[in-house]
């Protein structure tokens, strides 16, 4: 018997951005889809405009693992995790706990199809930075959403994370910004006027 997937399905009970007040509160699991599909898009992108050969799928399939050790740890609030190097150092200590707690729970024929999926320090850098960029542009798309409803609690992050995205030097996450993020300033009305 694994107990693997009943942790999973915990995912949609565990909270992002704890310390913060939202409009409409997010969970780890959507998080996840989102940023699965927004990896997925990256490497097509990627592919299409800027001549890679990555797999969408293997970037989407790992985005929607890369946060699951939040079933066991909790979503630590990023103000505290990167707070100084030593509780950021201690944080990667625990998160590489609880990712290998969640591979023990594969059956033993499986493990080497989860290893990469659920344990950050077997994945593939190029798909693991694809997966951070990802992350990062939802989180700001989340900064948008919450901005939108008139919730000012999330200045602050937007600005951090609009640096951060100005700073990735691939190219897929500029195209992104530039043909995608735009909508999300829209409301409904105004996206199916413009269809």
């Amino acid at each position: 018997m694994s107990h693997l997937f009943a942790h999973l399905a915990r995912m949609k009970l565990i909270q992002r951005w704890p310390l913060m007040y939202n409009v409409r509160p997010e969970n780890v699991q959507e998080h996840s889809l989102q940023v699965a599909m927004v990896a997925h898009a990256l490497v097509v992108i990627s592919n299409k405009k800027f001549s890679t050969q990555l797999s969408a799928e293997r970037a989407a399939t790992i985005a929607i693992f890369h946060d699951a050790s939040e079933i066991l740890t909790g979503d630590l609030p990023t103000p505290v995790k990167y707070f100084n190097k030593e509780i950021e150092a201690e944080y990667k200590k625990i998160e590489a706990i609880a990712e290998h707690r969640l591979l023990e729970m594969v059956p033993d024929e499986f493990k080497d199809d989860y290893r990469s999926l659920l344990t950050s320090d077997n994945t593939e850098a190029t798909y693991k930075q694809i997966v951070k960029s990802a992350d990062t542009l939802c989180a700001y798309l989340k900064c948008l959403e919450e901005q939108g409803a008139g919730n000012h609690e999330f200045n602050t992050a937007k600005k951090r994370l609009a640096q951060a995205l100005s700073q990735n030097p691939d190219p897929a996450v500029k195209y992104f910004i530039d043909t995608f993020i735009p909508s999300f300033e829209l409301n409904l009305d105004d996206i199916n006027r413009l269809l």
